[in-house]
């Protein structure tokens, strides 16, 4: 029986805190968006007419209206569950199979994540098929959606099964120590997942060739090696039978260390602005910005797990939530909820990081490039077929944005090159 207690009206108390206030973050940035989107700024000018400034108000303010009630939903089912006696009912059923602690307890993730996933597919298929449709971005088949979701479906089975057996095998078998070698075990799964992403994962969703304008790949290929970059490759993706929207990325480690263009960004920007856009994901390797995520991962998962560890054992964990004795399993999914929303706050922290490795990228693009007007041009024309929010509320920006402002980021770039600000260096 589910127990009321401190710990229980804490987390409550903390969950709802958390729950209003991302609420209010978005009602607060349509607001501020309604208000003031009635010109287009600046920096757009010639690029956005008003129609289309019309049209990426809408975009926003109905994505954004959408993610906020499947936030709200999620938030509902997270409360059932933990409420309603759900879980010792699970945990009871499993135990009368008499299976052995490891398989128990991926049983035990596997339920709760197939009810996430069966409960997301109406949200999926609204947002894909609804949303996305209506402001031209999905291109993708009912056919193509259904093959997708099954192949997610087979791969998450397949990294849950890597994740969770060692993990449990551990907490099993390791009472003192499972905490550190779950934490190391964890460091090395990422950086393996990161290797065959490129080579593995990614080509059963898409279409990977190399890029068939020679002329840009080895303008690429030389703005790499100016800067020591050898990558594996230069490749294209089909992503335009999926979605309109436009992106191009790094992906990979070591010998799977790849460049990836969209089909829809080689269709709407120039050979300069493309280079412009590489040059700056080419700054994010050349700061090691991923790897200082991973570090930052790192540091960030030994605490949790040792934090774990040390709660784990808790009597308290388990008769707040109707458990007569202490399964790890159970504590592992119970720890991770209650720290959710205790999470949530920290997400200014991870954000403000973000943007200011977004700042160094964009430094290094007009290093590489000679000039910021490129990136410029590729920054007004991706707010366009991206249809972006160009006047986002500073508070939503503080707590959730990864990147700085498009404005903004635009206002800083022509700075920069005015001033002259940042001494050119000579690449070998």
């Amino acid at each position: 029986m589910i127990q009321f207690n401190l710990l229980l009206w804490t987390f409550l108390i903390i969950f709802a805190i958390s729950s209003v206030f991302r609420w209010i973050l978005t009602r607060v940035n349509i607001s501020h968006l309604r208000k003031v989107s009635r010109h287009v700024p600046e920096f757009f000018k010639g690029e956005i007419d008003n129609q289309t400034l019309s049209k990426m108000t809408d975009y926003t303010v109905d994505s954004s209206r959408f993610d906020s009630i499947a936030n709200i939903f999620d938030d509902i089912v997270i409360l059932v569950i933990l409420l309603s006696g759900f879980l010792p009912w699970l945990v009871s059923k499993i135990f009368s199979c008499n299976l052995h602690f490891v398989l128990s307890g991926f049983i035990f993730f596997v339920a709760l994540a197939l009810i996430k996933g069966i409960l997301d597919i109406p949200f999926s298929l609204y947002g894909t098929f609804v949303i996305e449709k209506n402001y031209g971005f999905s291109t993708i088949s009912p056919k193509l959606w259904a093959s997708d979701l099954l192949k997610n479906l087979v791969i998450s089975a397949l990294i849950m099964a890597s994740l969770l057996g060692p993990l449990l095998s551990l907490i099993y078998y390791a009472e003192k120590t499972w905490w550190l070698w779950v934490w190391m075990f964890f460091g090395f799964f990422q950086l393996l997942i990161l290797w065959l992403y490129p080579i593995i994962i990614a080509p059963l969703f898409n279409k990977y060739e190399p890029i068939g304008d020679h002329d840009l790949k080895e303008r690429i290929i030389s703005i790499a090696e100016r800067v020591g970059i050898k990558v594996g490759g230069i490749y294209q993706v089909d992503a335009g039978k999926r979605s309109r929207h436009t992106n191009a990325y790094f992906t990979g480690m070591g010998k799977t260390k790849r460049i990836v263009l969209y089909d829809t960004l080689l269709k709407s920007h120039t050979a300069e602005e493309i280079l412009s856009v590489l040059a700056h994901e080419i700054g994010h390797w050349k700061k090691k910005h991923i790897m200082k995520q991973l570090v930052f991962i790192e540091v960030c998962s030994f605490f949790a797990f040792y934090l774990a560890y040390r709660l784990i054992e808790w009597p308290v964990l388990y008769r707040t939530f109707g458990f007569e004795q202490g399964i790890p399993y159970v504590g592992l999914f119970l720890l991770a909820v209650l720290f959710k929303p205790i999470a949530f706050f920290l997400t200014p922290i991870g954000s403000m990081i973000s943007r200011r490795f977004e700042q160094e990228a964009d430094d290094y693009s007009y290093l590489l490039i000679g000039t910021t007007q490129p990136l410029c041009g590729a920054l007004r024309q991706l707010a366009k077929d991206n249809l972006a929010n160009l006047f986002p509320h500073p508070l939503f920006v503080w707590f959730y944005y990864s990147h700085p402002p498009l404005a903004e980021r635009i206002a800083r770039l022509q700075n920069i090159e005015r001033e002259k600000r940042i001494e050119m260096p000579k690449f070998q």
